[in-house]
């Protein structure tokens, strides 16, 4: 009895009883344990391929029809424009008689000749570099621009935000279009490929930094970022090296689509007369042609089939690229 009140075990408690030994409460049963599953789970798959962002939109893409025919597209054309000669002997001013002014197709001549007496298709494969130049020239300024503005906006934040915002919002309020027909016509005696991309390109990066900096301030908000800042990293490493990075995707789509708009905003100011002057280009072709659009129709139709296949090309380029590098858009098909 005393050890019922002085805490010390009782008789049922002690563990040789025999009554303890015998009751339900002091046996276990331990489930099976199936070592193989676990081992399975907790195994690292070496075999398996690497994947991130880059590798996975490559997987898509590669499987889609659109992606090759506009690539090989893309590709015939800069070859064309790099390397006319490739693909025709015959020049495109010195071989013009006026004997064959607006006539059909002949042997060594399957598009016919211009009003001048002009092969159409040499003129085509000429005209071909000076597009492409403009449109190059003009994606380089606007990723420039687009991208140093954009950056800075999204990741800094602040007073540079602001400034850089109101400043990108002065030149997206202005149409491209329209503010090169004015520099051109300014700088009428200076008209060169320089001139008139740098006349597209000033007012059309606004569009692009609106881009990056939207995906920038997504990005810099992920938890490598904090880990970079508290490890001492600086801010701007963390731009150049993290961020950037990270958000650089929707800037290619939206430069392959550009790209498209740099022509034919070429091929627009040519055919308003302000293009670049006695130099072949598909705008200027279409311009001198549309006054014999009944009487030779070819003389038009051929620069304008030329500039479309380009344009749908890279369009579709920026369409599938944008969908392969969308995860939502992949899950989707």
């Amino acid at each position: 009895m005393s050890n019922d009140f002085t805490g010390g075990p009782t008789g049922s408690d002690r563990p040789d009883d025999p009554q303890r030994s015998a009751t339900p409460s002091s046996t276990h049963f331990v489930a099976p344990i199936d070592e193989t599953s676990l081992v399975a789970v907790d195994s690292v798959r070496v075999g398996e391929k690497p994947s991130n962002l880059w590798i996975d939109a490559w997987r898509d893409l590669r499987r889609r029809p659109f992606f090759w025919i506009s690539a090989a597209i893309i590709l015939l054309v800069v070859i064309v424009a790099l390397f006319p000669g490739l693909f025709t002997q015959t020049s495109p001013v010195d071989d013009c008689q006026l004997s064959n002014s607006n006539a059909g197709p002949a042997p060594g001549h399957p598009l016919g000749f211009t009003k001048q007496g002009c092969d159409i298709y040499s003129r085509i494969i000429h005209g071909t570099s000076t597009s492409v130049s403009v449109g190059f020239i003009v994606i380089v300024l606007t990723s420039v621009l687009g991208i140093v503005f954009g950056a800075f906006a999204g990741f800094y934040g602040g007073w540079l935000d602001g400034v850089l915002s109101r400043v990108g919002d002065i030149f997206f309020s202005i149409p491209y279009i329209l503010a090169a027909v004015v520099v051109m016509s300014v700088l009428s005696a200076y008209r060169n490929v320089f001139v008139l991309s740098l006349a597209i390109g000033i007012f059309a990066w606004p569009a692009t930094a609106r881009v990056l900096r939207s995906e920038i301030l997504r990005v810099k908000t992920s938890d490598f970022v904090m880990a970079s800042t508290a490890i001492g990293v600086s801010r701007f490493r963390i731009l150049v090296s993290h961020v950037l990075p990270n958000s650089i995707a929707p800037v290619i789509v939206v430069t392959t689509i550009s790209l498209a708009a740099a022509i034919t905003a070429e091929a627009t100011l040519s055919f308003l007369g302000l293009g670049i002057p006695n130099v072949m280009s598909w705008g200027n072709d279409i311009s001198q042609a549309q006054g014999d659009l009944r009487t030779a129709p070819q003389t038009l139709i051929y620069p304008s089939i030329a500039l479309s296949i380009t344009v749908f090309a890279f369009i579709v380029m920026g369409e599938v690229v944008r969908d392969a590098l969308d995860p939502k858009a992949r899950a989707q098909r």
